[in-house]
């Protein structure tokens, strides 16, 4: 078995257990589904950006991965906030913080409010990332995907070198904040389109620069309450 045959068995592995599709996928990967059709056929290599890529997105371990060495999750030994090393024993030892935060409600940086006093739980799931944040989403814009009342992981991506386009970002602006899908400008280099999933909603074109933050949807989490 080439290194190659074994990251696809493995990638293979990890579509099954997290019950994605290719095409689910190459999505939550910002990838050409005919791109990762080849890798995953072996017409394409398994190259050092695609497995970071997938480490990244997928929270992956890299060394299970790329060696077949270790878990394929890699768990947090205590829990912290996502911009504090402090350790909280008070809370479980490992998973994703959850935060008493409605991320469409009010506007700024999240940064700040992703503090200890706001982590109201735990999650341990293997699709969501140790990096990223639980905040609960309002308002039907983005139904049925996210709808009302759905929490969502999000990981702040605003370093990164890319936009992920057709990927669902929380979108920071100066007056508010909201969970669109975002899509390139057909003409305009400067300039985003913020689509809803609702299709009562309309289209909104917005620059770039007016962009204070990216926050990339990782998982959405949908519950029934049921007495």
């Amino acid at each position: 078995m080439t290194p190659d045959t074994g990251i696809i068995s493995r990638m293979r592995y990890l579509m099954e257990i997290s019950r994605m599709s290719q095409a689910d996928m190459s999505r939550r990967l910002g990838m050409d589904p005919a791109t990762l059709s080849k890798i995953l056929s072996g017409k394409l290599p398994v190259t050092e950006g695609f497995i970071n890529r997938v480490v990244a997105d997928m929270g992956v371990s890299k060394r299970w991965l790329r060696d077949g060495d270790d878990l394929p999750f890699a768990k947090p030994v205590r829990a912290r906030t996502i911009d504090s090393p402090e350790i909280s024993d008070d809370l479980p030892c490992r998973g994703v913080p959850v935060y008493d935060i409605d991320v469409t409600a009010g506007f700024g940086s999240l940064d700040r409010m992703f503090t200890q006093e706001h982590i109201i739980g735990m999650v341990d799931l293997p699709r969501i990332s140790p990096d990223a944040a639980i905040v609960r989403v309002s308002g039907d814009s983005m139904s049925p995907t996210v709808p009302s009342g759905a929490f969502v992981a999000v990981r702040d991506v605003t370093a990164a070198p890319a936009i992920f386009w057709g990927q669902i970002y929380v979108v920071v602006m100066d007056s508010y904040r909201m969970v669109k899908f975002l899509r390139r400008h057909p003409s305009d280099p400067s300039m985003v389109i913020l689509h809803s999933d609702n299709p009562a909603y309309d289209d909104m074109d917005v620059a770039l620069a007016d962009i204070r933050r990216l926050y990339i949807v990782e998982a959405i989490l949908n519950y029934d309450v049921r007495c």
